[in-house]
């Protein structure tokens, strides 16, 4: 089986890993795996790839679009689709979907187009837009996350659509095993706005002066660090909370934390959060859309807060952090998240999308 990947790049994101993790899993079983990116190759992987999978980056990236660079990414991108001869593409996320579409008009090629965040959220320009409307009827199928998202699309292509989560994958049993009490609530991700890191400095500055032995640690990078760190000292948290940067080693640092929180105004499917529960963290997240209340169970594993309520996000820290049975109880269930959203299960959903595309194409 020959497959190609379309992404924008192999840096330290979400959807860049679970991207990596499937192009693994495929070429672990056999398949020939092409993963083509837009970026130039300047910097490495982020993500360690399996040595059969074929990495070409395209150096196709652009900052602004314009006729001239659209049409430069169309030939360069069929091209290298052509070369790499798969029997079905898939592509990830908004804009390349609509970039892959075009591309690869007239080749007779099944494509899997996969939106890896809230459809409805996430911020898309007018034209990209009237692309999208374009485009994404000639896809074979779509995959969301989340079944609300396919209330965004037309019903030529809501049709095609099919939900499939993010596989989880479990931690090794070194990572998995109970750290010593730090007396630390970890958050990760893209320093980004949708993340809501904000909201927690918030939230822990309203809980944090009747914990004094508990810091507040946030793994990740992107362009709201200045202003996070800023609010940070506003707030009074400097010496209780930290911008340590990104870590390579995501399940240790959950590891050593005795609460993870996620804080995001809007998700896809946060890997994060499902990855904390894998390691036996307790969790506290916003139920926001869409993700964390498909993943966890309230009072079973983690709480849910209302989406965006700093002050009831605040009291659930004060509830976990005050309380170690309470964590201990919802940390005793947390792993089975890998039992719901387990490689093996996720990854069959993929394997039924792939068949489904090839036969719509008669391959």
């Amino acid at each position: 089986m020959k497959l190609t990947l379309v992404g924008a790049s192999l840096s330290a994101g979400g959807a860049q890993r679970i991207m990596v993790r499937m192009a693994n899993h495929w070429a672990e079983r056999g398949w020939r795996v092409t993963l083509l990116t837009f970026d130039d190759g300047a910097e490495p992987p982020f993500f360690e790839l399996h040595p059969a999978v074929r990495h070409r980056p395209l150096g196709i990236a652009v900052r602004r679009h314009s006729i001239r660079t659209f049409a430069r990414q169309l030939s360069v991108l069929r091209r290298s689709i052509r070369a790499s001869d798969p029997r079905v593409l898939i592509s990830f996320a908004d804009k390349i979907n609509v970039v892959v579409l075009w591309a690869t008009r007239g080749l007779n090629l099944p494509v899997v187009v996969a939106e890896r965040t809230a459809v409805a959220h996430r911020p898309f320009g007018a034209v990209w837009k009237v692309l999208r409307r374009w485009t994404y009827p000639l896809a074979a199928r779509l995959v969301v996350q989340h079944r609300d998202s396919l209330a965004c699309f037309s019903a030529a292509v809501r049709w095609k659509g099919r939900v499939v989560p993010n596989p989880v994958v479990p931690p090794s049993a070194g990572d998995a095993a109970p750290g010593r009490s730090a007396n630390v609530v970890l958050a990760m991700g893209s320093l980004t706005a949708p993340k809501g890191f904000d909201l927690l400095l918030k939230a822990f500055a309203d809980a944090a002066p009747g914990f004094p032995e508990w810091s507040l640690v946030v793994r990740g990078e992107g362009d709201r660090r200045g202003a996070l760190e800023a609010l940070r000292d506003e707030l009074g948290l400097r010496g209780r909370a930290f911008f340590p940067g990104l870590t390579r080693e995501p399940f240790e640092r959950m590891r050593q934390a005795d609460l993870f929180v996620l804080s995001s105004r809007y998700e896809g499917f946060p890997n994060v959060l499902c990855e904390a529960l894998a390691c036996g963290r307790p969790v506290v997240a916003f139920d926001c859309p869409h993700g964390p209340g498909e993943i966890v169970r309230d009072g079973v594993d983690g709480l849910l807060v209302p989406p965006g309520d700093v002050k009831a996000l605040a009291a659930a820290l004060r509830h976990l952090m005050r309380d170690a049975s309470a964590r201990r109880r919802l940390a005793a269930r947390a792993p089975e998240v890998v039992e719901r959203f387990g490689l093996e299960k996720v990854m069959g959903m993929w394997d039924g999308v792939i068949g489904e595309a090839m036969g719509a194409h008669g391959r």
